[in-house]
């Protein structure tokens, strides 16, 4: 599985050159014959869509041709998660290879062809924002397992620089190595990834520094996967380790109470279903206070619930919080020079959906974005927002 972290949501904000081609399906792990057929469909409906916005054959065929390779990638199509997500724009300076963006997602994504000005973001959302990701650390001395979860099911993560068992990490201890502990720091520091040093010595002959050396690899290897993260992580271990664990843990969102048992006896069905009790109430605490904060302020001029008063805001930069529903679109053009919205029954030539349009400039301004269900949606509408206090004019 493809981890999709704060970096990639930003790279794919940033300007691109159009068309900028999103295309997302579902998928089945392990792989399935449908899944390069439904590729395959998908391809087809983009170079349809850029032929009649006057793109031509040529150089449509060149766009699509990363996206197109794929199809004859057997390992490719085995080693696939619940979702698919691509992304294609041409290359910047107008000269090579198109991008490609692939990301293999442990999400049941729909089917989705979009050719816009910008890459839709909408459908990734619930990966990246804090309405449903969480990780599980599923550990034993045996093995180490990363898992990336939402509030359907999790799935494992590539793991480079972790050792995969005690008798590898042991195995890559130098006789001369510095050997130290790491320690959960407290205070201004919390979170930090910097190491207390306790002492070096050759060869570790103590289990308990086994142990320790073992976590401390494990520790530090997580840190380029956690270390822009702010979701939550729990350990899933036998009792005897989870102290341990924490004692050379440094990442600031790992849960206190975790899953005690040994996690090699536990697919990953099972270990979401252990683990999603103890994240629920997290994401269920954040997601209400938001919706009970739109409800309060309704009325106030500090909260909308209709399109055009949301977007633009957004654009603005003057929303906090936004709630948008998944699977639904509004199309129409938004003129910024005076902030007017036109809505369309029917996407038409020039449209973009509103809603995406609102979520990209919410994110851009670092604010935040609960893409839900549309019954979630407060105020029972396709969006909602909170909108930031205005800043106090010079003097007063």
């Amino acid at each position: 599985m493809d981890l999709f972290t704060r970096d990639d949501l930003k790279a794919l904000l940033a300007e691109h050159r159009w068309p900028c081609i999103s295309l997302f399906m579902p998928a089945h792990r392990g792989g399935a014959q449908e899944d390069p057929i439904r590729w395959r469909k998908h391809l087809t409906e983009a170079e349809d869509r850029l032929v009649k916005a006057g793109r031509r054959a040529a150089e449509v065929k060149e766009l699509l041709a990363p996206a197109r390779r794929l199809l004859d990638d057997v390992v490719f199509w085995k080693n696939q998660s619940d979702g698919l997500a691509a992304f294609l724009a041409p290359p910047l300076e107008g000269k090579g290879e198109a991008s490609l963006r692939l990301y293999r997602l442990p999400l049941a994504l729909k089917d989705g062809v979009v050719v816009a000005d910008r890459f839709s973001i909408i459908p990734l959302l619930p990966l990246i924002n804090s309405n449903g990701r969480f990780y599980v650390l599923a550990l034993s001395q045996h093995s180490v397992r990363l898992l990336m979860g939402t509030r359907d099911r999790v799935s494992e993560v590539d793991l480079t620089g972790v050792p995969r068992n005690l008798a590898e990490a042991l195995l890559t201890h130098e006789a001369k190595e510095p050997f130290s502990f790491f320690g959960r720091r407290t205070g201004a520091g919390a979170g930090s990834w910097a190491g207390i040093f306790h002492g070096h010595g050759v060869g570790i002959d103590d289990p308990k520094d086994e142990l320790l050396h073992y976590f401390q690899k494990i520790n530090t290897g997580l840190h380029p996967l956690l270390s822009e993260e702010g979701a939550p992580l729990v350990l899933a271990a036998v009792d005897y380790l989870q102290p341990l664990y924490r004692q050379a843990n440094t990442y600031a969102h790992l849960l206190a109470r975790g899953v005690d048992g040994n996690p090699e006896r536990l697919n990953s069905t099972q270990l979401h279903d252990a683990v999603w009790p103890l994240v629920k109430p997290l994401f269920e605490e954040a997601q209400q206070r938001a919706a009970a904060q739109y409800r309060q302020l309704s009325g106030t001029g500090r909260a909308a619930g209709d399109v055009e008063s949301v977007v633009a805001a957004a654009y603005a930069g003057r929303v906090e919080t936004l709630f948008v529903a998944l699977d639904r679109q509004v199309w129409g053009v938004f003129d910024p020079t005076v902030g007017r919205v036109e809505q369309h029954e029917k996407a038409l030539p020039g449209d973009v959906d509103l809603l995406e349009l609102a979520a990209v400039h919410t994110l851009m301004h670092g604010r935040t974005v609960y893409a839900v269900k549309p019954e979630e949606v407060p105020g029972n509408s396709a969006v909602a927002a909170t909108f930031c206090l205005p800043l106090p004019k010079h003097g007063k």
